[in-house]
């Protein structure tokens, strides 16, 4: 009895913990669908489909054709970037350059200078910015 209520116990800290992390967006997974537009130049480049998405990626199984895909992904060539993070998410896990890495670009690659806006208005978290549903992020490279 003393083994069960020590077991139950544990797990109530444990999730009573998770939830007072700033750090944590979600326990229980995400489904978010960011805008991302890259302009070098002043011309708007395509970002390609199928960004993470492939045989060489993550431990999630998508098609059943065996392709595989990370939790930080495009489908399209659309701009829109697809988080289907499941259970715990964090901060650090939906941040701007984490796409940049799975897409295998450095973040200042496309020019020396660029200016950012996040719904229209101007961001300068750059790399480190923490995307959120919805967002349209466009950056520009000069």
């Amino acid at each position: 009895m003393v083994a069960i209520l020590l077991l139950i116990g544990g797990i109530w800290w444990s999730n009573s913990s998770q939830l007072n992390d700033s750090n944590i967006i979600s326990t229980q997974g995400i489904h978010w669908h960011p805008q991302l537009a890259i302009y070098i130049d002043g011309k708007k480049q395509d970002i390609p489909a199928n960004i993470g998405v492939g045989p060489q990626y993550g431990s999630m199984p998508t098609f059943d054709a065996g392709m595989r895909m990370t939790a930080m992904h495009t489908h399209e060539s659309d701009g829109t970037i697809h988080l289907e993070f499941p259970g715990r998410v964090t901060k650090d896990d939906i941040i701007l350059g984490n796409f940049f890495r799975i897409w295998g670009k450095d973040f200042m690659e496309f020019g020396p200078s660029v200016h950012m806006t996040v719904n229209d208005e101007k961001n300068t978290e750059l790399q480190n910015y923490i995307m959120k549903d919805g967002d349209k992020i466009e950056l520009r490279y000069e």
